[in-house]
């Protein structure tokens, strides 16, 4: 009986044991996995590939695909913000040309004005009645040409400022923006139909200039004509008295 009892508990200290030695083992193996785990990892992390070691193409492939959406995201930025920049260029520029075409037509208009006052009061005039609006004439002709080369300065500056808005939604359209290029391709035209209105007036300015300058020589030919009539009547009329 004291045999069977020994034998038992011989056998349950072997059991014991057993289950010790197992899980020792268990959590070696354990443990070395953990440690290939964290090695493999950080060769990952670094760069360094052990051989013979296969890397998941899968991931390389997401990423790429995001770096190059990134990178069409910035462009297309990029080309929003250059359509922004040359449109607000190409605004200035037609403002400021506008303004200088608005303010030569006014110029010549003036010009005209004063001109045709004079023409209807030759030969009606006291001296200082015609030097008062030849001085005035005199100022806005200085003041027309004045404006015609601000108009001449801009034009320049509006023709750079179109052409540089023309690339700018050349390349937002290239680059995918495409709703950047339809903006810049609108302001473009609204730009245009401002500035051919402005240079319509002027046109129609310098047309009715030029008309008043015909009249001009028209008028002091006449003048002229009259004048030498009255000496010719003057040295008859004194021929006459003399006989």
């Amino acid at each position: 009986m004291q045999a069977v009892r020994r034998c038992s508990a011989c056998a349950k200290r072997a059991a014991g044991g057993l289950v010790q030695n197992q899980e020792v083992s268990l959590l070696q193996r354990r443990g070395a996995a953990c440690i290939r785990y964290l090695s493999t990892s950080e060769r990952r992390r670094s760069g360094v590939q052990k051989p013979g070691e296969l890397t998941n193409p899968t991931h390389i492939s997401l990423a790429s695909q995001v770096e190059d959406l990134s990178h069409n995201s910035l462009i297309r930025r990029a080309a929003s913000v250059l359509t922004d920049s040359s449109s607000s260029f190409l605004s200035q520029a037609t403002l400021a040309l506008t303004d200088a075409l608005t303010d030569y037509s006014k110029a010549v208009h003036s010009r005209i004005i004063f001109q045709k006052r004079y023409l209807a009061s030759v030969g009606k005039m006291s001296p200082s009645e015609e030097e008062s609006l030849q001085r005035a004439i005199s100022g806005w002709r200085s003041e027309a040409a004045e404006r015609l080369n601000e108009c001449k300065h801009y034009d320049s500056t509006w023709i750079k400022a179109v052409n540089l808005s023309k690339m700018a939604a050349e390349a937002a359209y290239s680059s995918g923006a495409h709703q950047a290029s339809i903006l810049v391709q609108t302001n473009i035209q609204v730009a245009q139909s401002q500035v051919e209105e402005a240079r319509k007036l002027s046109s129609e300015a310098d047309k009715k200039l030029a008309e008043t300058k015909v009249e001009e020589i028209q008028r002091m030919a006449e003048y002229s004509a009259f004048l030498e009539g009255s000496e010719e009547r003057e040295v008859h009329e004194a021929y006459l008295r003399e006989d």
